[in-house]
């Protein structure tokens, strides 16, 4: 069994209202829609048919306040109650407190001492590390929970050879950045994804553009990026096996399902599992810190 996670950040269960959620529009994520025969909104959740099913999960976890990704993140990939563990909801990039719970708890380390064998898909820049090791940017707790399985994270060279997926899916940030790069499709970057988990147990891949987009408030642009998502996905379920593969949809908190506030939302996250054992993976789960133990569960 191979578990594929694509962790979206930034993604709520909100109203089913399209003037401000653009989930809540038909054609945002067609295939997405097809696939679960609803759309990603909170009226339609729970749910499951012969492919799969969905989930409303809590990323508050009986603390108050706006989840935040810097806790969201440790809470949905250590198994730990990270907001409890700091008392509060902390955004951006951990601290030095939650980078030790991540450290020493991360599903990444975790596997590996099994025996398991645990890949973070994402493709990163030499200049970003070199910027990492100056101050001048810091590690998100999703890459800290990566580097914590030991496993070398995958560089550019990688992203050419199609052993790793850019953070945008399209590598168009980087070539705006300057790196003479080629575009990739969704639908390539998706195979690319379904090719690499056939390396490992398990493979997450982090995308953050939905965050930044609900951040922005831009209808269209939050339809184009969903529209890349729905696509990438599309292709990365069409080459995989659901007799083998379990491939799981998760976020950390909501934000782009209402673009009328500029904040995080305090909506449930959704949690999809199409595949392998799919309706039992999504049995009783109902908080952000249940997924990880239950991905150890499923790859005892």
């Amino acid at each position: 069994m191979r578990i594929i996670m694509v962790f979206l950040d930034g993604v709520g269960l909100g109203a089913d209202d399209p003037r401000i959620n653009p989930l809540a529009r038909p054609d945002s994520m067609p295939f997405l829609a097809r696939t679960m025969g609803r759309k990603l909104v909170s009226p339609a959740f729970p749910w499951e048919n012969e492919k799969g099913g969905g989930v409303p999960v809590d990323p508050i976890l009986g603390v108050t306040g706006l989840p935040q990704s810097a806790t969201g993140q440790a809470s949905l990939l250590t198994g730990l109650n990270a907001q409890a563990f700091l008392g509060r909801h902390q955004n951006g990039f951990p601290g030095r407190a939650l980078r030790q719970l991540i450290a020493e708890a991360s599903i990444f380390r975790r596997l590996e001492q099994r025996g398991r064998r645990a890949l973070f898909a994402n493709a990163f820049t030499a200049e970003y590390f070199a910027a990492v090791a100056v101050g001048r940017w810091r590690h998100s707790a999703t890459t800290l929970a990566a580097l914590a399985g030991g496993r070398a994270i995958r560089l550019l060279p990688d992203l050419l050879a199609g052993l790793a997926v850019y953070q945008d899916i399209t590598c168009a940030s980087l070539r705006e950045r300057g790196y003479p790069v080629p575009l990739v499709s969704p639908r390539e970057a998706g195979t690319n994804l379904a090719r690499l988990a056939r390396e490992a147990d398990f493979v997450l891949f982090e995308y953050f553009q939905t965050d930044l987009v609900g951040h922005a408030r831009e209808m269209e642009l939050a339809l184009a990026r969903l529209g890349e998502v729905d696509a990438f996905l599309a292709a990365l379920m069409a080459e995989t096996d659901p007799e083998e593969d379990l491939v799981v949809i998760a976020s950390d908190h909501g934000n782009i399902e209402d673009l009328g506030v500029p904040t995080h939302t305090a909506n449930p996250v959704p949690v999809l599992a199409f595949g392998n054992r799919a309706q039992n993976f999504l049995f009783g789960l109902a908080r952000l810190d249940e997924i990880a133990p239950r991905v150890l569960a499923f790859l005892a």
